[in-house]
């Protein structure tokens, strides 16, 4: 796909960094009419299980998102343009955060493409990137991907464009659970802007 179009496509769905910033979490996930979520007290996160590329097998609300400060994105190893690009973006602001991530701040990369993305692919794919502690790459079952996928609002505008993964919306969202604060940016931003972003949930530790 074209980067300015996938540029453009990003800014216009989601709106940039510190635009969102404070926004609530009923704004920014909001279940499709008739859905209903267990998991998070306001039932906006559907509480599938996810297996890591560790070998582990988490809950997403209960064991990944609850009282965490969180950075998630939506990836797949077979993704020809803003994938690699988003995750060398995302290896850089893991390794500005330092050891706050898998302390206190924590990564997610969920596949979009559960049936060929399997937890060995996965695990080479963070390998590959050099990818730290606290970031885990995540699998769910096919129709738990797409639950989750629309429940944070990774969706295409447009019907054709969102059924084809090479046209898949590249955004990071981050946010801190206790206080239901989020934000979000291009997956493609650079790692500074990312972590600036990630900084502003947590005024008080902006080491």
């Amino acid at each position: 796909m074209d980067m300015r179009r996938r540029q453009f496509l990003v800014s216009s769905a989601v709106i940039v960094g510190g635009v969102l910033l404070g926004t609530t979490m009923a704004d920014l996930i909001a279940p499709a009419e008739g859905e209903s979520f267990d998991g998070s007290p306001d039932g906006r996160f559907p509480n599938i299980v996810l297996h890591g590329h560790d070998g582990g097998a988490y809950r997403f609300y209960d064991d990944l998102i609850r009282d965490k400060i969180v950075l998630i994105n939506m990836f797949f190893t077979g993704c020809g343009d803003i994938c690699p690009l988003s995750t060398q973006h995302l290896v850089q602001a893991q390794e500005m955060l330092g050891d706050r991530v898998g302390r206190d701040i924590f990564m997610y990369s969920i596949t979009l493409n559960p049936e060929l993305d399997t937890e060995p692919v996965i695990r080479d794919y963070a390998e590959t990137y050099g990818v730290g502690p606290g970031w885990l790459f995540l699998r769910a079952s096919r129709d738990d991907t797409e639950l989750l996928r629309r429940a944070l609002g990774f969706v295409d505008p447009d019907p054709a464009l969102d059924a084809d993964l090479e046209t898949h919306i590249g955004v990071v969202k981050f946010g801190n659970d206790a206080i239901g604060r989020w934000g979000a940016c291009p997956s493609f931003a650079d790692a500074e802007e990312i972590v600036a972003g990630v900084r502003t949930l947590d005024p008080i530790k902006r080491t």
